[in-house]
């Protein structure tokens, strides 16, 4: 994993006694990889924030969504039922007039 241009000591690195003073980074570079994590940190909690956010915006999308079928629903069913009984009274209708 990389941080930056610098890349985090292997265990290899930190075993090998001939590469100890080479591999070992200087308090200097420390605070650099620790700066460079902490604005990663940051910058993943920016996102998931926007992400929660994003998803109670969607979820409150899906429940007016929801109501708004419901109510589409409702006048279906009221609509069909006018119909037929529109139907019935026509026929009715059409059956009392013949000869």
């Amino acid at each position: 994993m990389c941080y930056g241009g610098q890349r985090l000591p292997s265990k290899d690195d930190l075993t090998d006694p001939t590469r100890r003073t080479r591999t070992l980074p200087a308090a200097n570079e420390n605070a650099v990889v620790v700066e460079n994590l902490r604005d990663r940190l940051a910058e993943t909690e920016a996102r998931l924030e926007r992400a929660r956010a994003r998803e109670a915006e969607l979820s409150r999308q899906l429940e007016e969504m929801k109501r708004y079928v419901c109510v589409m629903e409702i006048l279906e069913c009221y609509l069909k039922r006018r119909y037929r009984e529109q139907q019935v009274r026509t026929l009715a209708v059409t059956v009392c007039q013949s000869p």
